[in-house]
């Protein structure tokens, strides 16, 4: 099976209190309007991180800050297996973000998490956020 290595931003704001996290719709392909932390595709020479700081800068038109890796989530979808890694983000400016690739975003707090729809990677993240710091 094809293996496909990711990076996620877990985006939370404020960052020390983590009091909201950011999350956006997929805006295209087989799971547009599904709900995931956005971040994207690891290339070849990069590591998790710089591919955040690339996909970030891509997909929202801002820079951020990457901190501690939370964890890797590994999943099996029907035509791959995707092994991502989820770290706690911070952007330098929360107010400049700039929609390029997705339907739709929301800054979610603990008791709107089961609002949307989310990827099921993703919702293996969400549960074990909601069990362990969030």
């Amino acid at each position: 099976m094809k293996v496909v290595k990711v990076a996620a931003a877990v985006i939370c704001d404020p960052p020390a209190e983590k009091k909201r996290i950011f999350a956006t719709a997929r805006g295209y392909g087989e799971y547009k309007g599904w709900w995931e932390f956005p971040g994207g595709k690891v290339e070849a020479g990069e590591t998790p991180q710089e591919a955040l700081v690339r996909e970030i800068k891509e997909e929202l038109d801002t820079d951020i800050e990457v901190g501690q890796l939370i964890g890797t989530i590994e999943y099996d979808y029907p035509d791959f297996h995707l092994s991502m890694d989820c770290f706690l983000c911070s952007l330098p400016e929360p107010g400049h973000l700039k929609l390029r690739e997705h339907q739709s975003a929301r800054w979610l707090r603990r008791n709107e998490l089961e609002d949307v729809p989310w990827l099921p990677a993703d919702r293996e993240l969400i549960d074990y956020l909601k069990e362990h710091w969030f």
